[in-house]
C-alpha cells in the first residue's frame, strides 16, 4: 500500500508540476494571458506540497526519483495535450528514466 500511495502522490505532483508549467507557458508564450499565469504559478505552489506527502523522509531522494517521473510525465502531457509524437529515443529516455525511479524510491535498504 505505501508503494501504491507514493506512485499515487509522484502522479499527483506530476499533474501539478507540469501543468502548471503548461499554463504558464500558455500565459506567456501563446499570450492568453495573466488568468493563465496565476493558474499555472498557483498549480507549481500545489505541487511542492503533494511532495511532502512522500512517505520517504528523504528530500534529496523524493526529487531524485520524482525527476525521473517529471521526464516520463512531460512526454506524456506533450502527447495527450500537445499532439507531440515521441521517437524511439524519447521512449527509451523515459524507460531508463522510470528504472531509476523504480531504484531509488523502492529498492530494499537495510
Amino acid at each position: 500500500m505505501t508503494v501504491l500511495r507514493s506512485l499515487l502522490l509522484f502522479a499527483l505532483a506530476a499533474l501539478a508540476e507540469i501543468g502548471g508549467a503548461w499554463l504558464v507557458w500558455q500565459g506567456v508564450r501563446e499570450q492568453r494571458g495573466l488568468l493563465w499565469v496565476a493558474a499555472g504559478v498557483i498549480a507549481l505552489g500545489l505541487y511542492g506540497f503533494v511532495a511532502t506527502f512522500q512517505p520517504d523522509p528523504n528530500f534529496g531522494r523524493i526529487l531524485a526519483a520524482y525527476g525521473g517521473v517529471f521526464v516520463a510525465g512531460s512526454l506524456a502531457w506533450g502527447v495527450v495535450v500537445d499532439g507531440f509524437r515521441p521517437d524511439r529515443w524519447d521512449v527509451i529516455g523515459v524507460l531508463i528514466c522510470l528504472v531509476g525511479v523504480l531504484v531509488i524510491m523502492y529498492a530494499p535498504r537495510g
